[in-house]
């Protein structure tokens, strides 16, 4: 007999610590790809009712699906069975904050290579994080880096 496969912990809650905005959005979505367009077309229907995103659209979305992306690949290993959340604050004045965090061991985002540098302009793979610090106003990086912070003002 064998036994049953572990039930992986439920996710603590992300802290957004985010100056008394709203969180309006918080969900745990499995490691896959196919999970990002239902979690970014909630947050751009809550930017457009919230109107705390009115006409960063694109850049919100953008840097949303890399983040996700990212925890997938790298945090989740592109495993289903295990979770990536992301929690969503915003309103009119102060504008977004989205949190994404993985189930992974972390990176040291200063340990990214520079994609506009050398050999790694010709690469197929590794733009996600600049993008995302091209497209928000401000990105930090939590949890010894399994936890990315975007803020779109």
């Amino acid at each position: 007999m064998t036994a049953p496969d572990p039930v992986p912990p439920e996710p603590s809650r992300i802290d957004l610590d985010c100056d008394d905005l709203v969180v309006r959005l918080d969900v745990t979505i499995p490691g896959d790809y196919a999970a990002i367009d239902s979690v970014v077309e909630r947050v751009l229907r809550l930017a457009d009712e919230m109107r705390c995103a009115e006409g960063k659209e694109f850049e919100v979305q953008t840097a949303l699906r890399e983040a996700l992306a990212n925890a997938i690949r790298h945090g989740a290993g592109d495993d289903p069975g295990r979770q990536v959340q992301c929690a969503v604050a915003c309103d009119r004045a102060r504008g977004m904050l989205i949190v994404v965090r993985d189930p992974g061991p972390g990176f040291d985002p200063s340990a990214v290579p520079d994609p506009l540098v050398g050999e790694n302009i010709f690469s197929h793979h590794g733009r996600g994080i600049y993008l995302i610090n091209q497209l928000m106003d401000e990105v930090r990086f939590t949890r010894g880096g399994t936890e990315i912070h975007m803020r779109k003002r």
